[in-house]
């Protein structure tokens, strides 16, 4: 993981998105027009949380997220997500 310089502000959570699948399990290609957007990632980085409710995820976390969560920026060059913490489902 490279250091980034974007730093969340309060209960939110910066996301780099899996890359999404590009066969099927039975070896079928998928075109870039079929293709899912993907709903897992990686923390890359995380705000201080609220006044009295910390933050329970953690930069390197594997997480779910909902499929239209987030806002996607660009930080040099590369695609990020940065939502609440509130929209993640889970840690894996």
């Amino acid at each position: 993981m490279s250091q980034i310089n974007v730093k969340p502000l309060a209960d939110r959570v910066l996301v780099e998105a899996a890359p999404a699948e590009e066969k099927t399990a039975f070896g079928i290609i998928i075109p870039d027009t079929a293709k899912e957007k993907p709903q897992k990632g990686i923390v890359i980085a995380v705000g201080p949380g609220k006044k009295d409710e910390p933050l329970t995820v953690k930069t390197g976390d594997t997480v779910l997220y909902g499929k239209y969560a987030g806002t996607e920026i660009t930080v040099d060059g590369k695609e990020y997500l940065i939502m609440r913490e509130a929209d993640i489902f889970a840690i894996v």
